[in-house]
């Protein structure tokens, strides 16, 4: 199979809480559009410090993660980003990869939004049983 990658949007997740609390104006959130490679073997999403700055997330904590290669890495943990694609959001945390390093979709926003990999299309869609609504399983 060949690599699928994604249009995404990424939000800074404090700036949407501001605008609720009416304490800045919507024009003021910051926002990207970003092409991510969906990536089924990462279960956390990573962003690179480019992404990081324009967004201007915080860092919340440092975290270690195992690379496809078995080596232990550690990076920073960023957010709140809310995460859109087609009709469907969530909000994760992100680790921070070095410089302009390729942006990862994994498994944890995958499942929160309920989206699926085609494989024939080879690109990410809304899972086609509940294409109106995320639906997650509870049990």
């Amino acid at each position: 199979m060949s690599l699928v990658y994604a249009d995404i949007e990424l939000i800074n997740g404090d700036d949407l809480a501001m605008v609720r609390r009416h304490i800045i104006g919507e024009d003021e959130v910051k926002r990207m559009q970003v092409k991510m490679l969906v990536d089924t073997g990462s279960e956390y999403m990573c962003i690179n410090e480019t992404v990081e700055e324009q967004l201007q997330l915080p860092k919340l904590e440092k975290r270690k993660g195992q690379l496809a290669d078995g080596r232990v890495v550690e990076y920073d943990v960023v957010g709140p980003i809310e995460v859109r694609f087609k009709n469907r959001r969530c909000v994760v945390d992100a680790m921070v990869i070095p410089g302009d390093n390729e942006l990862l979709l994994g498994a944890i926003p995958l499942e929160d939004m309920d989206v699926l990999i085609h494989p024939h299309r080879r690109e990410l869609i809304v899972n086609p049983d509940h294409p109106y609504f995320a639906q997650m399983k509870l049990k």
